[in-house]
């Protein structure tokens, strides 16, 4: 593959050095380290949430500094970080969240597009300005018992969503800045994997991040929501999951585009990473309103339903624009697949449908076999669809024309 990568955002914008500094701080370079085994946490399947809070508010009290998590599993319910707490998880080392959703308070957060009291992730970080989580180790979700009630719960009721079944995302971070996430295994969550709120400058390094698609398949795990943010950047990373890679929220409904809580996702790159399974490796919803400046690079795709997957909501006012994939190798069903969305359709009371927009979408010198190369359906009463270029690609078509009624829904 070539390996130049162009500091020009698809719109001409010239791309900030910061994309460029992908170094990961040591931990000698993080503060004072607080291991957890010191402070009345150890590997004994005991659930250990009150020490791990009163570690964090210890730590941030202090002046700041780094948990170390040492080898060993050690569990624990929702985590509250603050300003200055890192956090680094040695290689054979297991922070892993509690099954039980009591352990997961109620709190207004964010989910779905909208912000709604609903459950705590596992790790939970809210205005915090440089904040590490680093290692080689692991933050396991525990989901094996949610993703189990949630099928039973569809098998009584098929039309239940994904917040009827209570279960806790394993990251979240709202209104943070100047984050670092590197070298870990990001796995098993409950729901979505890692959620981005009104963040700006976040970088994924070198993670892996899955959940699992058999036997028991693990629902709505999105690997990485990226929900009204700026200046993100992944890198380096693979990802396995039962849902999209990389998801751009931002809200929905007909009026979402003025509610102040809502916002528009810029100036994001995901690069050298490989896809192993997922059901979208770029999606934009189906929650979204306005995505600008996206670029997707120098993946390879084992397998999955989607290479860019845009989900036009006819509830929803989306303006997808600047939006570039360029060197990507492997196998996917639907190279592209642009088409109405309408799960957990409402207007809300709006009689019109309001006009969405896509344009300037360029996916270019890549090599894929796929089922379906262009998916694609024109619905002018409901989003027009201008400048997309696919071209320059060498790509094997091995499907069929009925190929593209398949993998265009969520599971």
């Amino acid at each position: 593959m070539d390996t130049i990568h162009s500091d020009i955002f698809p719109d001409g914008t010239p791309v900030d050095g910061w994309f460029h500094n992908t170094s990961i701080p040591e931990l000698t370079k993080l503060g004072k380290q607080y291991i957890i085994t010191d402070y009345g946490i150890h590997d004994d399947g005991r659930i250990y949430t009150d020490n791990f809070q009163k570690l964090i508010d210890l730590v941030y009290n202090a002046g700041g500094g780094v948990i170390v998590i040492p080898h060993g599993t050690y569990i624990t319910g929702a985590l509250f970080f603050r300003q200055g707490v890192n956090l680094y998880i040695e290689g054979g080392a297991t922070l892993m969240g509690s099954d039980d959703i009591s352990d997961y308070p109620v709190c207004e957060t964010r989910i779905e597009g909208e912000t709604c009291q609903y459950f705590a992730a596992l790790i939970n970080a809210s205005g915090i300005d440089g904040f590490t989580l680093c290692g080689n180790g692991t933050i396991d979700g525990n989901g094996l018992r949610s993703w189990k009630a949630f099928w039973q719960r569809r098998t009584w009721n098929s039309n239940c969503t994904n917040k009827d079944e209570q279960r806790a995302r394993l990251i979240y971070m709202a209104g943070c800045t100047n984050v670092t996430v590197a070298g870990l295994h990001i796995c098993n969550s409950q729901f979505w994997t890692n959620h981005l709120y009104k963040c700006s400058h976040i970088r994924y390094l070198n993670c892996r991040i899955t959940s699992p698609s058999a036997p028991v398949k693990a629902p709505s795990t999105d690997a990485i929501d990226i929900d009204a943010c700026t200046d993100i950047l992944i890198k380096g990373c693979t990802i396995n999951v039962n849902d999209d890679a990389v998801a751009l929220k931002g809200g929905k409904g007909p009026f979402a585009d003025s509610d102040k809580n809502n916002g528009a996702n810029e100036r994001i790159i995901i690069e050298d990473c490989t896809f192993e399974f997922c059901h979208g490796c770029l999606t934009c919803g189906s929650e979204s309103i306005h995505n600008k400046n996206i670029i997707m690079r120098h993946i390879k795709v084992d397998s999955g339903y989607n290479l860019l997957w845009l989900k036009m909501r006819p509830d929803t006012p989306q303006h997808y624009e600047y939006i570039t994939i360029e060197y990507v190798q492997g196998k996917i069903f639907n190279f592209i697949n642009i088409n109405p969305w309408t799960q957990f359709f409402n207007l809300k009371g709006k009689t019109d449908i309001s006009p969405s927009s896509t344009e300037h979408i360029i996916i270019r010198k890549s090599t894929c076999t796929c089922n379906v190369f262009r998916n694609i359906k024109e619905a002018p009463e409901q989003y027009t669809l201008t400048d997309i270029q696919i071209d320059d690609n060498i790509i094997e078509e091995i499907g069929t024309p009925s190929d593209k009624s398949k993998h265009t829904g969520a599971e």
